[in-house]
């Protein structure tokens, strides 16, 4: 049952967190659901940084829920990178960019005139492909989830530390109706 679960919620969702084994806070990745397995690209000018991806062994994979965006399932995949060239990556390259939404030309791309931009040979040249395959390890199904904290926002400089300037003789407005 849980590994239709996982094959399911993969297929729905379009954005997973990826827990990598140096304990740093999970990521969120997009990838695409394809046999059985999770691709993922990492690497390269503009793409998603997902430090330590391609050297780990083992990750964690945190699926969302669809209908409440809640966390649903997580579980272990075994990574393995698919090198650029192979069939596996002639068959899954153009599945990520048809998903990939907001995908532009780099500076240093030069497009010919009216052809349709394409990031795969870039990819080819500068990213890594990663398959996640279950391990059949589920350290969080529907009911039984771990006890640990929200994952906190990465601070940024448009956080504000201080507190909000105090008012003198401000006055309340009624709420408009």
């Amino acid at each position: 049952m849980t590994e239709a679960l996982v094959d399911e919620a993969m297929k729905k969702s379009g954005l997973v967190w990826i827990a990598l084994p140096d304990g740093s806070r999970p990521r969120p990745a997009w990838h695409v659901w394809h046999g059985g397995a999770a691709y993922v690209l990492t690497g390269g000018a503009g793409e998603q940084p997902l430090p330590g991806l391609p050297e780990a062994d083992r990750i964690t994979v945190i699926v969302r829920s669809k209908d409440k965006g809640g966390r649903l399932v997580s579980w272990r995949a075994a990574v393995e990178e698919v090198p650029a060239g192979t069939e596996g990556w002639d068959e899954v390259a153009p599945l990520l960019f048809k998903e990939r939404l907001n995908a532009r030309p780099q500076p240093d791309e030069a497009l010919e005139e009216g052809a349709a931009y394409t990031p795969v040979p870039r990819w080819a040249r500068e990213a890594y492909l990663m398959r996640l395959t279950p391990t059949g390890l589920y350290p969080e199904v529907p009911g039984e989830y771990e006890p640990y904290a929200a994952v906190r926002p990465v601070p940024n400089p448009a956080v504000n530390p201080v507190r909000k300037p105090f008012m003198w003789g401000g006055k309340r407005r009624k709420a408009d109706l």
